[in-house]
């Protein structure tokens, strides 16, 4: 990514010693590529569901088909919004951006997350004042139509089943399609069950159901991407660790002021500063440097900024 301009001088001399270990480091972040096909085939896929979901829904006069179509093309437009948080990060750093963009990864799960949350409360309403008034729908064709959702939804889940731990965005756009598959599995129970019972409340107590799923899917992915919106510390690093894994390299002598956070949903930075034996020549100094930032690289921290001072020179500042 971008951002390596302003360590050009020592990314090169990372490679240069750790190329027996590179493969090892980038191995988190899902390929551009994968990730395009399967946004585009999710979109398409979807999108065709969505026609399909209104027509039905209105020759039926199913509500419950036409909130799911709404459902729906929120998702669309969630999976277009992934998209292009995704080719933002691959666009280059410049004098306005010097991190370029790839932090829109982390935006754009966090509003996804927000719609889901609206729009469970839109269902959630809608639920209830039909618990209330129950009105008559054709069973039989809501289960068929939710039917070729759970197909839809199962496939479309299915393209961003492999990377979904890599990338929260992804995860995103994973829970969406596996939730809308649970969704349409619960309107084909409720379709079936209305068309054998005329019993029109099923269809309020299904959708409430559901809602509780969503809710659940949803919150982790709202608290996680506000929390790196914030620049908290990424779930998966652990400072405690990561400081007494440094404070056990020979040659340094203190850590502070070290800083984590997330520049994306795949990428971490680091700033630091080290204090050093004031015994090292600067050529032991910079190789300190590259075997730091070749250990944070093994704890999911692909960009570091390492200051150092000498142990003789106490740092002036209160924090130290």
């Amino acid at each position: 990514m971008a951002e390596h301009h302003s360590d050009q001088h020592h990314s090169h001399e990372q490679h240069s010693h750790g190329h027996s270990h590179s493969h090892g480091h980038h191995h988190h972040a899902p390929t551009l590529t994968n990730l395009n096909r399967a946004f585009i085939i999710g979109i398409g896929l979807n999108s065709a569901f969505v026609i399909i979901e209104i027509i039905a829904g209105f020759t039926t006069n199913s509500l419950a088909l036409l909130t799911d179509a709404g459902h729906n093309i929120a998702d669309v437009a969630a999976l277009a919004l992934s998209l292009i948080a995704f080719k933002l990060t691959k666009v280059k750093a410049d004098k306005q951006f010097t991190y370029g963009y790839s932090k829109t990864t982390i935006l754009v799960t966090l509003v996804n997350a927000v719609v889901l949350l609206v729009g469970i409360g839109g269902v959630g309403y809608e639920a209830i004042l039909r618990l209330l008034k129950p009105e008559p729908t054709q069973g039989i064709t809501m289960a068929i139509v939710a039917g070729i959702g759970i197909f839809i939804n199962s496939a479309s889940a299915l393209l961003f089943m492999r990377d979904k731990d890599h990338d929260l965005n992804v995860k995103g756009a994973y829970l969406h399609m596996a939730s809308d598959a649970v969704v349409s599995l619960g309107v084909v129970i409720a379709g079936i069950a209305i068309y054998f019972t005329h019993l029109y409340w099923i269809d309020s107590v299904v959708s409430l159901v559901i809602m509780v799923v969503i809710l659940y899917g949803t919150w982790s992915l709202l608290t996680d991407s506000l929390r790196l919106s914030l620049d908290a510390v990424p779930r998966d690093i652990d400072m405690d660790k990561l400081k007494a894994g440094l404070a056990k390299m020979k040659g340094i002598t203190g850590i502070h002021h070290i800083h984590v956070w997330a520049l994306s949903t795949t990428t971490n930075a680091l700033t630091a500063h080290i204090v050093i034996d004031e015994n090292l020549s600067a050529v032991e100094e910079q190789q300190l440097k590259e075997k730091i930032k070749h250990q944070l690289e093994h704890q999911n921290i692909q960009h570091a900024t390492l200051e150092t001072e000498r142990g003789n020179l106490a740092c002036k500042q209160e924090e130290c």
